[in-house]
């Protein structure tokens, strides 16, 4: 088992698409199943043992920072992108000094899913930082409930992935989680800038790897979404 014991949530997002549920509150606190979407990302990662949770912040930062004041059972410290927005990519290389030479979680913090077995415990059993630069969580397309894609990744036979696109194979949805070593980030652009072109350079080196959830992921992205994933929650939970 692996002994990565620290996470990044990305939190600092606007939720244009959640609105008008975000005119209020960071997409964050927009609750989904009686708990804060932010909350089932928590609640997730202190069962997979980590014990230090960064959050980037951003749009109405100061509820989101007195919400998880509530939160004791894992250190949270906050990435302020008040300033300027720095994307997937940019939030975490700001936030990277909290982590050191250490392989980490990310976590959208919209990311939900029913596990038949779990998912993050599952993650760390196949990391190995020593090959991986990355380890993408994937979900079977029959299995993801409020995505309207074409699939994000495929999975080789190796457990390498590469894109959907261009490439021949059934596909996977992305559900927002992964873990990281640093390495996925040396000679990142400056400022904002999207994952993705690290990804792209790891997936060319070989280092880019996929975990398939055993369950069923939610995305939670509007508010015709949140009410679809209300519905799913209930008859998943009742099943």
């Amino acid at each position: 088992m692996s002994n990565v014991t620290a996470a990044m949530i990305m939190g600092a997002g606007l939720g244009l698409r959640m609105r008008p549920l975000t005119d209020e509150r960071p997409k964050p606190l927009v609750t989904v199943g009686g708990k804060a979407l932010i909350d089932h990302s928590i609640d997730r990662l202190v069962a997979a043992g980590v014990k230090l949770v960064v959050v980037n912040v951003h749009y109405k930062a100061e509820m989101l920072r007195a919400h998880l004041a509530k939160r004791h059972e894992v250190e949270i410290v906050f990435s302020d992108e008040t300033d300027r927005l720095l994307d997937t990519g940019g939030g975490v290389v700001k936030a990277m000094p909290y982590f050191g030479d250490t392989s980490f979680f990310v976590i959208n913090s919209d990311s939900i899913w029913v596990e038949n077995s779990p998912a993050l415990p599952a993650m760390l059993s196949q990391w190995d930082e020593k090959r991986m630069d990355g380890l993408l969580l994937l979900a079977d397309m029959p299995t993801a409930i409020g995505y309207d894609a074409q699939g994000d990744f495929i999975l080789r036979n190796d457990h390498h992935v590469v894109r959907a696109r261009g490439n021949s194979g059934a596909a996977y949805a992305y559900p927002g989680v992964q873990i990281v070593h640093p390495r996925l980030f040396v000679g990142a652009p400056e400022g904002a800038f999207s994952t993705n072109i690290m990804w792209d350079r790891a997936i060319a080196a070989g280092t880019l790897f996929g975990s398939v959830l055993d369950g069923t992921w939610i995305h939670v992205g509007t508010p015709e979404a949140r009410e679809e994933a209300e519905a799913a929650l209930a008859a998943l939970s009742a099943a």
